[in-house]
């Protein structure tokens, strides 16, 4: 599939190159103004930069390397070295492609059929800037993207924030709309259950936080994380079935509000894992076993970068659902559509219209005006290689020495920050429509 994507050419609109049979993604050729099936593919390269990334810092995998000449002359932290080199070299692919792409209005600008055609030159310019990328010498490389990657981190789980309101959004009318419709009140009952169901893993969440992620007589970062967001939780939630609110925007309710709250509490989780402070960040493992483990990972083992931990996971699958949601999305949401740079009404760069050989081709739907901008879609990719990178390695920071990776309280404030204003931003969502009632919302 991701061959016959990569040799699709967009100069003809025709036909695929891989021959005379549909894509299998989408069952159509992909032509040049196929907006979704653009947006699949850039996600596809990332995706594909991440399984790379993820292969290459694997422990086993960290060993075959040290077996390449000239390969591992930094010694033990070939993988984290490996994984900052593939995301630079993602980051500057889609960095590249945003400026390229600034001001793209319509698909008659020369510059759209580069956006939507090419993949196989796509694709051989990520692979070299990938190669070169390995060949950058140490230096002070790993140190600078290190900060690069806590500020891209930083905006891109607001941006995971806002397509995590959007989902909820567009879920919460789409339910309510088919029990309206159909007069079932199993579609309440369901909203109903997953509202509870996400309250109550956060209400857990919160008291397994208290129970182990704080002391009695220490911990006190932690003790103020915990309580503001379960606070702010509290209020977003109390805000969002308010009756002025309620008026305003019909579709607003907790399910929105408890979604936000479960993912508020994941960062609250994310920031606190990266405490140097062991006494108040305790590894899964001790968790589970009950062994003490007062040092860092690097630490106890040298040797050996762990990144693998429990809410790395969860931050990878958060990563590829929002990766995936935001080149599907089709939002009804103004405020949302806003922030994400996309235009309910706009071309939708894709009707299908199936030709006399049978084949379904794309038609051109975007002369009148593009169904996203083009350079946002890739910044948000750039800072998705930059979220990536930073999870793979745990938010480590690097030493001078780059001899051990340790965890930094720079990383704590990043999360928590992101996480209290990605409330803010909720909650303003919520008020917008009663501060500015001349205004379109909905």
């Amino acid at each position: 599939m991701g061959a016959c994507l990569a040799l699709c050419s967009l100069a003809s609109c025709a036909s695929c190159l891989c021959g005379s049979a549909p894509c299998l993604l989408c069952g159509c050729c992909p032509s040049s103004n196929n907006s979704t099936i653009t947006r699949l593919v850039f996600s596809f390269f990332l995706l594909m930069g991440t399984m790379v990334s993820v292969i290459m810092i694997l422990p086993g995998m960290e060993t075959q390397l040290r077996k390449i000449p000239g390969f591992c002359k930094g010694g033990i932290i070939v993988g984290y070295k490996s994984v900052y080199r593939m995301c630079f070299a993602m980051a500057c692919f889609f960095f590249l492609f945003a400026a390229i792409m600034i001001r793209v209005r319509s698909s008659k600008d020369p510059r759209a059929s580069v956006q939507n055609g090419f993949w196989f030159f796509k694709f051989l310019i990520l692979v070299g800037i990938t190669v070169g990328a390995f060949f950058i010498p140490d230096g002070t490389f790993n140190t600078v993207w290190f900060y690069f990657g806590i500020v891209g981190s930083f905006a891109f789980i607001l941006i995971q924030l806002v397509l995590l309101i959007d989902f909820a959004h567009s879920w919460n009318k789409i339910w309510v709309g088919n029990a309206e419709e159909s007069s079932n009140k199993c579609w309440y009952a369901g909203l109903l259950t997953f509202t509870v169901l996400f309250y109550a893993l956060a209400f857990a969440a919160v008291v397994l936080f208290y129970v182990y992620y704080t002391q009695p007589d220490d911990c006190v970062e932690h003790k103020v994380f915990i309580s503001l967001n379960l606070v702010f939780c509290i209020i977003i939630s109390i805000v969002s079935i308010l009756p002025k609110i309620q008026e305003a925007q019909p579709h607003s309710g907790l399910l929105q509000a408890s979604l936000i709250s479960l993912y508020t509490m994941y960062v609250t989780w994310s920031a606190m894992t990266n405490n140097p402070n062991r006494n108040c960040n305790p590894s899964l493992l001790s968790l589970v076993s009950n062994i003490s483990t007062t040092q860092s990972p690097a630490d106890s083992n040298p040797g050996q970068v762990q990144w693998w931990d429990a809410q790395g996971v969860v931050g990878l699958i958060i990563f590829l659902f929002c990766t995936l949601y935001a080149s599907i999305r089709s939002s009804t949401n103004t405020q949302v559509n806003k922030l994400m740079q996309t235009e309910e009404g706009r071309g939708s760069g894709g009707e299908g219209v199936v030709g006399e050989d049978g084949i379904r081709r794309a038609v051109d739907n975007e002369e009148e005006g593009v169904s996203y901008s083009y350079s946002f879609f890739h910044f948000h990719l750039c800072l998705a290689s930059l979220y990536i990178m930073m999870t793979l390695t745990n938010w480590y920071e690097p030493d001078t020495t780059m001899q051990v990776m340790q965890s930094s309280m720079p990383a704590v404030w990043v999360k928590m920050s992101s996480s209290w204003l990605g409330l803010g931003l909720y909650l303003w969502t919520l008020l917008a429509p009663l501060i500015f009632p001349n205004r379109d919302f909905n």
